[in-house]
């Protein structure tokens, strides 16, 4: 059982993941935008997730990428029930607005972006592990831990926290990394998940960990 900060974000156990992190989300211009959402507090988080990129590069933590999927040519992947949703509640996302068209624009990646040898899981839903091969990637790689960064707190960060619970992985949420379209709507997430899915630390409380791990000598012979 791993019960410290520490012992659950050992880079030898541990993935970022970085959630849509898409012009669609993220962007002026973007669906959300053009849905008629805030995206100042996204776009002032980019900075500090960038920075945490870094440091979990630096600390040889494993990156797994989330890109969305949702709209295309014959419109695959949206179901009679999803569109519902969004004619009911969407002002015009995914029906008269695309959402994360692939090969275009709006469903690139926005300010940050992965290295050639990281990895990308493509998801069609809000959780990042219905229907994808993200758990597949993450035990192939021994991962007990997922430290969830990405947009939007309430929505597919969260989802995809609760199914990593759920699937029994430790699940550590930034607080500041992550970031979604009012600040009510992101602090009731922390609030529900560090009561009952996970545990809620800022990039600076990850980071430390890393930098206070024992460096590993080789042996003399």
């Amino acid at each position: 059982m791993l019960k410290t900060l520490t012992d659950k974000v050992r880079p030898q156990h541990c993935a970022l993941l970085i959630v849509d992190m898409q012009n669609d989300f993220c962007a002026e211009g973007g669906a959300m935008h053009r849905e008629g959402r805030d995206v100042t507090l996204v776009q002032k988080m980019v900075p500090r997730l960038a920075q945490f990129i870094t440091a979990a590069r630096a600390a040889k933590v494993p990156l797994v990428w989330i890109k969305n999927v949702y709209n295309t040519g014959p419109n695959w992947y949206l179901s009679e029930s999803w569109l519902e949703q969004a004619e009911r509640r969407r002002n015009g996302a995914y029906l008269t607005i695309p959402v994360c068209e692939p090969n275009a624009w709006n469903g690139d990646f926005y300010e940050v972006r992965p290295e050639p040898d990281e990895v990308i899981v493509t998801k069609h839903r809000y959780g990042a592990f219905e229907s994808t091969d993200l758990d597949l990637v993450l035990r192939s790689r021994g991962i007990c831990t997922v430290i969830m960064t990405g947009v939007a707190t309430n929505v597919c960060v969260e989802t995809t926290a609760r199914q990593a619970f759920l699937r029994d992985y430790y699940v550590v949420f930034s607080s500041d990394c992550t970031a979604t379209f009012n600040q009510a709507a992101h602090d009731m997430t922390l609030q529900n998940i560090d009561a009952f899915f996970g545990q809620v630390a800022s990039a600076a409380e990850i980071t430390a960990c890393w930098q206070a791990a024992p460096v590993r000598l080789r042996a003399v012979t």
